[in-house]
């Protein structure tokens, strides 16, 4: 008998069936990957069995019994439970007050904090998460949260978890102590189910694996029994073309001159300290680094939504530090956001009105200052087909997008502008295999024309695929510069942890 049956679960949203009588089984004590394309309907199948939607139609068997998930309430009743992609912690409180939050260990009707910590300290000890009950959220880095929100589930004796992305932003490092985790999880008798983009990670990670796209299985394999090709064809119909980097081409002018940039965060403090670096025409400078150690803020500031404390930055040869952004853009600069619904895109503007937002006061969008609409129409068509952004009409609302499809959008109409300098900030994060390689070789189509890229990204198979050298961004400032031929997962890790390249060699050296 399985662990978890859904039965032809269907989900309609307006104008989009997200789900189309998909049928998915979990055997109890296996990790099980979802994968698919952008709109293929794997978030939302997570988001009915976690109670968060509703289906339309079909049927859910937990352990051989049918159940009703009215909401996430029900489903952590049920023994299911979900790390989202993003966590859902309370900064300002210890590990063992964001665990027990809304269960706290009482004594005489207050809560008993030594208590909390003792109980959260033995179930982190047993599964092998290395956590201190007494820090606060704010001071773990990323892959540490995600291991506070895992313990949430496993105090609240969640037996089958549900974690979307799970390895998103984290370092190969933590990636890997991830996977021991859950496999530990595994072998304890908890039942996984992740959804991932990474293709690689599903063949490490995974026991078998159920393949979506648009809203219908169109496969379930054995992981040992396949390959990441056969994935990738189950998940977009075809063959996929990997997007490789060749040995760039001579080096042009320099693009990009950064020159001891200093940047404040919100609060004041430097977020980016005496940074300098070259982007030169042809070229793909990769910043590689785990978020948070001053990537937004440095993107603000070349972009000039964020004031700089001290530094200078040129384009092209012509000092833009003192230019608004507009004036920086005209210049030649283009950027893909680093948040694409609250820095990209206007969701309850049109889809059409987003791929015209950075154009629309150039000819033949307009004319004498009024606007074309026939001609917004026919750009915005000629994008929608070019970069396969999947719509059910030009004019309906960017909101109805899934999350790869809004990507879409700001990748085509910034690359249609035909920049000088490229600023791409996690530019396939939410695409699907076949999006993500049509991005990657524009990309390097765009560095072979001659323009400079600065590609900013956490993820080190996108850094590694596309960089000639990558940067390596740690507290603000530059850990170490590698040659992308000399790279490797390892050592761009370490250094992404704060390890300096000089360190690495010497430890390598007295092994």
């Amino acid at each position: 008998m399985p662990y978890l049956e859904m039965r032809g679960i269907t989900k309609i949203f307006p104008g989009v069936v997200a789900n189309d009588r998909v049928t998915l089984t979990v055997e109890q004590g296996e990790i099980h990957a979802l994968v698919g394309e952008n709109g293929a309907g794997k978030t939302t199948l997570m988001r009915i069995l976690y109670g968060m939607y509703r289906p339309d139609a079909g049927e859910i068997f937990l352990r051989g019994r049918r159940v009703e998930i009215p909401n996430p309430q029900a489903a952590i009743a049920l023994g299911i439970g979900m790390v989202h992609q993003h966590f859902q912690l309370v900064p300002s409180l210890t590990v063992a007050e964001n665990v027990e939050l809304g269960r706290e260990s009482r004594r005489f009707f207050l809560v008993d904090r030594e208590q909390a910590i003792a109980r959260v300290g033995a179930l982190a000890r047993r599964f092998g998460l290395a956590v201190d009950p007494t820090a606060r959220v704010a001071d773990l880095s990323v892959g540490v949260q995600q291991r506070v929100e895992i313990l949430k589930l496993l105090y609240r004796e969640a037996d089958l978890l549900i974690l979307d992305e799970p390895t998103a932003v984290l370092t190969p490092q933590e990636t890997q102590e991830l996977f021991q985790v859950l496999r530990r999880l595994r072998d304890e008798g908890r039942t996984l189910l992740f959804i991932t983009h990474k293709l690689g990670e599903v063949l490490a990670l995974s026991d078998r694996v159920t393949v979506l796209r648009r809203g219908r299985v169109t496969g379930v394999l054995e992981t040992d029994r396949t390959n990441e090709e056969e994935l990738a064809r189950l998940m977009v119909g075809r063959e996929v073309k990997v997007a490789r980097r060749l040995q760039a081409a001579s080096l042009g002018e320099p693009a990009l001159r950064v020159e001891g940039l200093v940047v404040r965060d919100e609060r004041g403090l430097t977020a980016v300290n005496n940074l300098s670096f070259t982007v030169h025409r042809g070229e793909i400078v990769g910043i590689a680094g785990v978020e948070g150690n001053g990537q937004r803020e440095l993107l603000e500031a070349l972009a000039g939504i964020r004031p700089l404390v001290q530094g200078r930055i040129w384009l092209d040869g012509r000092e833009i530090h003192h230019l608004p952004v507009r004036m920086r853009r005209e210049a030649g600069l283009g950027l893909i956001p680093e948040d694409r619904t609250q820095e990209g895109l206007n969701l309850l503007a049109s889809i059409e009105e987003n791929l015209a937002a950075v154009h629309y006061y150039r000819p033949p969008l307009s004319q004498r200052g009024l606007l074309h609409p026939a001609a917004i129409s026919g750009f915005a068509r000629k994008l929608i087909s070019l970069f396969d952004i999947r719509v059910t009409s030009p004019t309906a609302p960017a909101a109805v997008l899934s999350g790869g499809n809004q990507q879409r959008v700001v990748v085509a109409r910034e690359l249609a502008a035909d920049p000088s300098l490229l600023i791409a900030a996690h530019p396939a994060r939410g695409l699907d295999v076949g999006a993500t390689q049509a991005v990657r070789r524009e990309l390097l189509r765009l560095r072979d024309r001659g323009l400079g890229v600065l590609l900013i990204s956490a993820d080190l198979d996108e850094i590694l695929a596309l960089a000639d050298r990558i940067l390596v961004l740690f507290r603000g400032q530059v850990v170490g510069e590698v040659p992308a031929e000399q790279a490797t997962q390892e050592m761009l890790g370490l250094m992404m942890a704060g390890h300096r390249p000089e360190t690495l060699q010497a430890d390598q050296e007295a092994r």
